[in-house]
């Protein structure tokens, strides 16, 4: 097995996430070193991005408590711990747009199992291009339809900890559209992040693909403006009902809870 690495561009990928790490920090951080004039900007920015933060680290966290269930009740643990190893952020924050409605197309050939689970793998194997989504899954394992409702949960929890967090008498129709706005950019990072492109083969002493039926593709690209409107939508919703239980909250003369 050999590896090659690009080097600039290497290096031009882990300054991008540096720095997207660094924003990301900025937004969350209530004691963030700012310029006065972006102070007031970052008090409605932050209880948002303070959300998404909290809903992504939920989907993993969810994601790791299934694996283990699984490998603990259903045996194949160790591949279930190559699954957890090399793929869970990446997984599950897939599986958390797919809840949302959205479509994903890609393709796996190769003689080879991948870092996926088995639903994720047979779907992608039927033919050239195949859709991913809940439709689709459902075909194979009618549970997956579950994942509308965990995500409609996780969302209702983050925006109430967005509502909760953001200035006293903010109006309702704000929550709706600073949810909306996180969610549509935290989706578009998925999108970004988790889309895949891969070539794999077999070679001898670094000459070429021998072919030979040890080759193989994985692709795997979303819908992204289609996932991005439904993110919106999504967004739109759940924070609307977010703030109106953070509002009730205040108005019973409690403080709620974030």
């Amino acid at each position: 097995a050999g590896f090659t690495t690009d080097v600039p561009l290497t290096l031009v990928a882990a300054l991008v996430w540096l720095a997207g790490v660094l924003v990301l920090a900025l937004l969350v951080s209530p004691g963030a070193p700012l310029p006065a004039r972006l102070l007031r900007l970052h008090g409605s920015v932050r209880p948002a991005a303070h959300a998404m933060v909290v809903l992504l680290l939920a989907c993993v966290v969810l994601g790791l408590v299934v694996a283990l269930v699984v490998a603990a009740t259903r045996g194949h643990a160790a591949e279930t711990f190559a699954l957890v190893l090399l793929g869970l952020p990446n997984l599950v924050w897939l599986t958390f747009t797919i809840g949302l409605g959205a479509t994903w197309h890609g393709r796996v050939d190769g003689p080879f199992g991948l870092p996926m689970p088995h639903v994720l793998d047979e779907v992608l194997r039927t033919r050239d291009d195949a859709r991913l989504n809940l439709r689709s899954l459902a075909e194979y394992d009618g549970r997956v339809w579950w994942l509308v409702a965990v995500d409609a949960v996780l969302l209702l929890v983050a925006a109430y900890l967005m509502a909760a967090r953001s200035p006293v008498g903010t109006p309702l129709w704000r929550h709706a559209v600073h949810l909306a706005v996180a969610l549509v950019l935290t989706v578009l990072m998925i999108c970004l992040v988790c889309r895949v492109s891969a070539h794999y083969g077999l070679s001898v002493l670094g000459i070429g693909d021998l072919g030979g039926g040890l080759s193989g593709e994985v692709v795997l690209r979303p819908q992204v403006w289609a996932a991005l409107g439904l993110a919106a939508l999504w967004g739109l919703v759940t924070g609307t009902l977010g703030g109106a239980a953070a509002g009730a909250v205040r108005r019973r003369g409690g403080t709620p809870p974030v």
